[in-house]
């Protein structure tokens, strides 16, 4: 049995590193992601939208909250929350040591290529680089993907 290959890309300033593995499932964007006490996702917890895929997170270790069109829901281990569609939500470390869960989204679209630039062009502005231009081109790019709530 082979290994599947893997990046990992570091994310600082959210205190979240995505573990991105290759899979043979084409309807899948799958990848792990740690967050580290008071971590948190979607940019500084802001909350966004997917607006053509559902995004399903399953809890490996450690709790995370998940607001959901302005619920909140407290997930741990062997527990699973599904975000449909369209739906604004956020997330953050629900605890204070490290949580780890995989996140997928249905469909694939081009999630893992998003995560992937996404983390990397944030980690370089965390350490005072920011591309402007980038980021705008980037969240164009992807803009059936991802986009900021604007109603928060």
């Amino acid at each position: 049995m082979s290994n599947p290959r893997r990046t990992v890309v570091r994310n600082d300033f959210n205190k979240e590193t995505f573990i991105f593995t290759v899979t043979d499932d084409p309807e899948v964007a799958r990848f792990d992601v740690i967050l580290d006490k008071g971590g948190c996702g979607g940019g500084n917890a802001l909350v966004h939208v997917h607006p053509l895929a559902e995004e399903r997170f399953v809890m490996t270790s450690g709790r995370v909250k998940i607001v959901i069109d302005g619920q909140e829901h407290l997930i741990g281990p062997g527990e699973e929350a599904i975000v449909p569609k369209g739906k604004p939500h956020c997330f953050v470390n629900g605890w204070d040591d490290t949580t780890t869960f995989t996140v997928e989204f249905r469909p694939a679209q081009e999630h893992l290529l998003f995560f992937a630039n996404f983390a990397r062009v944030t980690a370089e502005s965390a350490k005072g680089n920011p591309d402007f231009l980038l980021i705008a081109a980037g969240l164009h790019r992807f803009k059936d993907h991802i986009y900021l709530d604007r109603r928060r």
